[in-house]
């Protein structure tokens, strides 16, 4: 047997959810000119595709979020209770858009425009299966200070929350961690501010994670503006 053949990586397998049959045909062509990508399935709707997911347990579920039947917002949400080592990303057709929010709400680990280039679309699916980055995260931040600001005080919304007592059990240095992750600094980039290895970043945000009871560090930035932690346009309040 080859050497090379028994350390080959398995294969980041795939699932399509979109009502436009010419999108999945589309992203499909990219996706499986990838060496390590395979697309296992497709789904014209929601319901479908979380039958689908349940079935095929894939890596990642590109999912839609306007879909006959079932939505994709609704589909995330059982995706996420039900399949833990499932990653789904959000398809959008603008950037601020609400039910790309929500879907993060749900459990999207990201989201993604259309119209997004095809090597981004590839390393978009690379970086949520290992869950190392979240995708676009600047824009992701960008997202969620738009919300944010459309649901403060001074627009008839309740008072910010109080501080959540899980953040007592974090130690300083994985509170300045949380914090460039709200900033959607990669674990790259975040090594480099702290002058930390990658390593150590890991063992920080996995930690930060369990704490805080998130599933991963995308839901670590909803939690970190839900809770008022973060002030949009303004750094971590510690």
């Amino acid at each position: 047997m080859n050497p090379e053949e028994t350390t080959q990586k398995p294969r980041i397998g795939v699932l399509l959810v979109d009502d436009q049959p010419l999108l999945r045909m589309g992203f499909r062509l990219i996706l499986e000119g990838e060496e390590d990508l395979e697309v296992l399935g497709e789904a014209s709707d929601g319901a479908e595709g979380v039958k689908m997911a349940l079935e095929l347990k894939p890596d990642v579920v590109l999912m839609d979020v306007r879909m006959p039947n079932m939505d994709g917002i609704e589909a995330t949400k059982r995706i996420a209770e039900q399949l833990c080592g499932t990653k789904v990303i959000i398809l959008t057709t603008f950037d601020l858009d609400e039910y790309a929010f929500s879907g993060l709400q749900a459990g999207a680990s990201a989201f993604l425009l259309k119209d997004v280039a095809p090597e981004e679309l590839v390393n978009a699916v690379r970086l949520v299966a290992s869950g190392d980055a979240v995708v676009a995260p600047r824009v992701t931040a960008r997202l969620l200070e738009t919300y944010v600001r459309s649901a403060s005080p001074a627009r008839g919304a309740a008072p910010a929350p109080e501080r959540d007592p899980l953040l007592e059990d974090l130690t300083p240095r994985e509170l300045e961690v949380l914090g460039a992750m709200s900033e959607g600094l990669s674990n790259a980039e975040i090594a480099h501010r702290f002058f930390l290895s990658e390593a150590t970043v890991k063992t920080h945000v996995r930690r930060i994670l369990t704490k805080l009871h998130l599933r991963d560090r995308v839901q670590a930035v909803v939690y970190a503006y839900e809770t008022g932690l973060v002030i949009p346009s303004q750094g971590l309040d510690y």
